[in-house]
């Protein structure tokens, strides 16, 4: 299991407000078929699954901001792929929490 967390910028859309492009953005997660888990921060969004189901959830959002007008778009991804042990996004935040 992965953990991304993924941040999506449109550029060049003549506004400084990008909250209906992250809302737009926002609805390709609820309506994503492949297994995942995520949650919206205020500066990027956390998706958890199969590696291979976050890539493609992402390059959907990749391609909101397109969709919506946007003529230049700015993805930045991290990628936290564990193979030793099953990571989640729960987990993480209870180990810090335990050593608190």
């Amino acid at each position: 299991m992965a953990i991304i967390q993924v941040t999506i910028v449109p550029l060049g859309t003549g506004t400084t407000s990008v909250g209906e492009y992250v809302a737009a953005v926002y609805q390709v997660l609820e309506q994503a078929g492949e297994k995942i888990k995520y949650q919206l921060t205020p500066m990027s969004t956390i998706i958890e699954g199969e590696l291979e189901d976050l890539l493609a959830v992402v390059r959907r959002m990749h391609e909101v901001p397109f969709e919506n007008g946007a003529m230049r778009v700015s993805t930045s991804i991290t990628i936290d792929d564990r193979r030793d042990k099953i990571g989640t996004m729960e987990q993480k935040l209870r180990s810090v929490e335990q050593k608190l």
